[in-house]
């Protein structure tokens, strides 16, 4: 288990940062990881498996490649499942389910392939394992088994995760269609943040529209050092090259890890929301991420709140749009739910809203930096400022842009884009 080629899916546009991230996490050598279209390939170990999924904040999940054939019929897809050792990863006795993807797929059926492999992996197990074979469950499956065939190739995986990894195991209260943590995290990792500057101190970070909470509590989380899975399971914990002694001492090392703040020290991370209801969510969800101390919410209309602190720091903001921003004003719409694109009959409250929030920045956040997500790429033109800086980040199926306004009082037009 030491030669394996794991593949680690992330959204678009997070490529270079799950790259840099990896080789943060393993040490490895730039030389073992492959960016794809969507993803990060890495030859490595199966104890880097384990690590990458307790510390990889960005991947969605960590897949072992176990696998990698052309076909051109469903009975090549059972040939070449039927092939592999699936024995050396799990027994009859966990449940497993088999998911397909598909890129150009001339086959006619996706759930028949699908089938086809799972009957070969059943078949595999009647071989080896004295006629007993996994049942199938779709629902909370010990084993995932995923298939992803282009034109002429067919991949298989064994998923090292379980659960998707934006499920950090702390979000109980949310409101409608909250952030991806893993989104969340590529945002701090396109601003920079957590960097820190030439001394490596951290500038206050502030979403002024933080909903239940998550980009603060990522950003919480990494200045705290805490581990983005501490709190959750895994399915490799039920793998035959599992061992738990192993397990252990690398949890146990990163809880040794975690820094937090002297007593009394001022908050280093804000968030704000004009929903009282979601301001509570934020704090209760703070408290299960152990960084219920390092982050300071209140309740507050974007349109009107302060900067939260003297010194200038970095704001990060997933806005609400169209239908949610209305002609009451910010605080008459943003009950903080669905990020919805902007609609015909509420574009002109969403040019006033972003107009608005533009000026009050301009007016009272003189040398912030503002990063804003959105699926809007007229965005910088309703808010009437000039981006330094534009990140392609897909949010599920919405392409969008991570826009960076450097806040100056006046116009800020002028401002050349970087490269």
């Amino acid at each position: 288990m030491n030669q394996l080629q794991l593949f680690l899916p992330c959204a678009a546009g997070v490529e270079d940062y799950l790259a840099a991230e990896i080789l943060r996490i393993t040490g490895l050598p730039p030389g073992c990881i492959t960016k794809q279209r969507g993803g990060v390939a890495v030859r490595t170990s199966f104890a880097h498996a384990m690590l990458l999924n307790l510390y990889s904040r960005l991947a969605q999940r960590v897949l072992v490649l176990l696998s990698y054939t052309e076909y051109r019929s469903e009975q090549d897809l059972y040939r070449a499942a039927m092939a592999v050792p699936w024995e050396h990863w799990f027994t009859p006795r966990e449940s497993i389910k088999v998911e397909i993807t598909a890129q150009h797929s001339p086959l006619t059926s996706l759930n028949f392939a699908a089938l086809k492999v799972k009957d070969a992996v059943c078949d595999r197990f009647r071989e080896t394992a004295g006629g007993v074979r996994p049942d199938v469950d779709t629902q909370w499956p010990d084993v995932r088994i995923y298939a992803h065939l282009t034109t002429d190739s067919c991949s298989l995986y064994i998923d090292t995760s379980g659960e998707p990894l934006f499920k950090r195991g702390w979000r109980e209260d949310k409101g409608e269609a909250p952030l991806k943590e893993t989104l969340a995290a590529a945002m701090i990792a396109a601003s920079g943040w957590a960097e820190g500057d030439a001394d490596g101190d951290l500038a206050p970070l502030y979403d002024p529209c933080c909903g239940s909470g998550t980009i603060a509590i990522e950003a919480a989380q990494i200045a705290c050092n805490i581990a983005a899975g501490s709190l959750r399971r895994f399915a490799f914990e039920k793998y035959r090259p599992f061992r738990a002694p192993e397990w252990a001492a690398m949890k146990a090392e990163a809880a040794q890890a975690v820094v937090k703040p002297e007593p009394g020290q001022a908050a280093l991370i804000y968030g704000s929301d004009v929903s009282h209801r979601m301001v509570d969510f934020a704090q209760r969800n703070a408290q299960r991420a152990g960084v219920a101390d390092v982050i300071e919410f209140r309740g507050g209309d974007a349109l009107q709140r302060l900067p939260p602190c003297a010194t200038p720091g970095v704001m990060l903001v997933n806005p609400p749009y169209g239908e949610r921003i209305e002609a009451g004003g910010f605080a008459g719409a943003a009950r903080f739910g669905a990020r919805e694109l902007p609609e015909t009959d509420s574009a002109g409250d969403d040019h006033d809203f972003f107009s608005k929030l533009a000026t009050h920045w301009k007016k009272n956040y003189s040398g912030w930096t503002a990063w804003v997500l959105t699926p809007d790429l007229k965005l910088p033109s309703k808010m009437r400022l000039k981006e330094s800086r534009r990140v392609p980040m897909w949010n599920g199926p919405l392409e969008c842009r991570l826009f960076k306004f450097e806040m100056v009082k006046g116009s800020a037009r002028e401002k050349p884009v970087e490269p």
